[in-house]
């Protein structure tokens, strides 16, 4: 069976990368863009897919199953496995995106990790921030995009909302399972939290 034109195109892409030394542990389930721009000493794992206008920069490593188009990936920035890197975000030196997370529109600053589960649209984040498992930016009002800006050495704890726009400050702290609605100040700690309650002795119905 005769290669199609498609094909033939990713294995002239494919060979072009590794000749530049780039590491492809399957290079036959990874797909490039024409304009797909690698730096040095870049690790792709498995199943990957990169759209258009994509730069990598060096001593990155991208793990399988990952997607990302239009992004500008800076050097010793580790990705995935399962990540969707969508149009218009930064990640900057050394910043960490896990499994099953996805980025649009963001800036993503030096040394900052966005490790599980998480949705971060549309937001400005600085360095030495660390947003926990199942944190959302909402960013979508119905109407309009908004912004959320997370300054230096923040921590997000898991399962946050963060309800867009919103400024988080230098330092401070949002507790685990809390929706921010509200301007959360430098060295603070943010939570929203109803009481939990206990009935003793409860018993189920019965059907």
């Amino acid at each position: 069976m005769k290669q199609s034109n498609l094909q033939k195109i990713q294995d002239q892409i494919r060979k072009k990368f590794l000749n530049q030394g780039v590491k492809m542990i399957g290079p036959e389930t990874v797909f490039f863009s024409k304009d797909t721009k690698i730096g040095k000493n870049v690790t792709i794992e498995p199943y990957v897919v990169f759209g258009s206008k994509v730069k990598i920069g060096s001593n990155v490593v991208i793990k399988s199953f990952s997607h990302l188009e239009g992004c500008n990936i800076m050097n010793k920035v580790e990705i995935g496995p399962y990540a969707r890197i969508r149009p218009k975000t930064i990640l900057k030196e050394g910043s960490k995106i896990g499994n099953f997370v996805e980025v649009k529109k963001s800036v993503v600053g030096k040394n900052s990790k966005i490790n599980h589960l998480s949705y971060v649209g549309d937001s400005d984040i600085g360095k030495l921030v660390n947003i926990g498992a199942g944190t959302i930016t909402c960013n979508y009002d119905g109407v309009n995009k908004n912004k959320t800006k997370i300054k230096d050495n923040v921590f997000i704890g898991s399962n946050s909302s963060l309800v867009a726009p919103v400024t988080i400050e230098k330092n401070s702290t949002v507790g685990a399972g809390s929706v921010i609605t509200k301007k959360v100040n430098k060295n603070s700690l943010a939570l929203t939290r109803a009481n939990q309650l206990e009935i003793k002795n409860y018993k189920r119905k019965k059907k």
